[in-house]
């Protein structure tokens, strides 16, 4: 099972290619569909996801799509279940576990992960439905204060639970500790709590007994808060993350999966890109993007059938720009040029 589980994390960073976060809960969802005018029924989240795993050529850019569990469930209008359609495009299929955050007992501002109780059960339904990857996530809040050490261990704790019990089912567990970027923190605050935020997650891992080689990270990047008045660029951004990175995850995980945030599409894929400028690293940098592929579709479908070409355009021409941020290969010059669609 471990050799199953290692040559899976592997696919998922492998060279010039991410994951797709298509794991949008019914709020979530309905966030996103809003402000297009679009109605959150289940139709037309079912319409929407295939337009997304539809996409010709998406697969030479996406190793792996996070679902839902409404999404796991369903099927394209053929009839093909959606696990089945991406493992059909060399796509694997993941699931989001986790149930998503809760107000931390006691401790003001700040949340813990629920989803533990029955995740056993689950991952083994999960894996029956074919996911191969699991995802959860925990959030960390920076203030003066923020976050405090009852949050980030316990955090950490559920993580690593998390992790082992994936692993147990055969599903290669990606791990996500989102230090929230909200904020007007400086870069150096940023850092230090994402510096403390992951030394206790590798802590807990290793003690739960996680094979880490089976696993995959899904940090954050270090970044100036959103609303800080002097932001850093993509070369401080790129400098500090991976100082972080080099002083906390070990060099046996086989690659980091980062998340964009409240990032821009162009912003994230920068950050991404000037990471893999500084290349070699001990392990793949790669992109877990959810928002940042899905903005500039969603604002080309529109929830119209006669949208969908266009939309699945946009999709290409973002999976493709992160695909070259891989390689370091991203230039800003790529957005405009005409030869970046399909």
């Amino acid at each position: 099972m471990a050799h199953d589980l290692h040559e899976t994390a592997r696919a998922l960073v492998a060279e010039g290619k991410g994951i797709l976060a298509a794991d949008e809960s019914d709020g979530t969802i309905k966030k996103r569909f809003d402000p297009i005018g679009v109605e959150s029924t289940e139709e037309n989240r079912r319409n929407y996801r295939e337009l997304l795993f539809t996409t010709q050529g998406a697969e030479e850019f996406i190793s792996g799509v996070i679902l839902f569990d409404e999404t796991i469930r369903q099927s394209a209008k053929g009839g093909t279940p959606f696990p089945e359609l991406l493992e059909s495009k060399g796509i694997i299929p993941g699931i989001k576990v986790d149930k998503g955050t809760k107000p931390l007992a006691l401790a003001q501002g700040e949340t813990i992960t629920a989803g533990l109780d029955g995740l056993r059960e689950r991952l083994e339904e999960y894996r029956s439905l074919g996911a191969r990857f699991a995802k959860w996530r925990a959030t960390y809040s920076i203030s003066d204060v923020l976050p405090s050490d009852d949050c980030i261990w316990t955090n950490a704790h559920a993580l690593a639970r998390y992790a082992a019990l994936c692993q147990e089912a055969g599903i290669v567990p990606i791990v996500e500790p989102e230090v929230l970027q909200d904020g007007t923190h400086t870069i150096e605050r940023s850092f230090h709590v994402s510096s403390r935020v992951l030394a206790a997650v590798y802590v807990e891992l290793s003690d739960q007994r996680v094979d880490i080689e089976g696993t995959l990270l899904k940090p954050n990047m270090v970044l100036s808060g959103y609303d800080a008045a002097d932001r850093a660029g993509p070369d401080e951004v790129a400098e500090r993350t991976l100082a972080c990175l080099y002083k906390h995850v070990p060099a046996a995980v086989p690659g980091m999966v980062f998340l964009s945030g409240g990032q821009s599409d162009e912003d994230a894929t920068a950050n991404l890109n000037a990471m893999n400028v500084r290349r070699p690293h001990p392990w793949q940098l790669s992109f877990s993007f959810g928002r940042a592929l899905q903005a500039p579709v969603l604002s080309a479908w529109r929830g119209k059938p006669e949208n969908v070409e266009a939309a699945q355009r946009a999709y290409y021409h973002r999976a493709r720009m992160n695909g070259a941020a891989r390689s370091g290969a991203y230039t800003a010059e790529m957005e405009r040029s005409e030869t970046s669609s399909q």
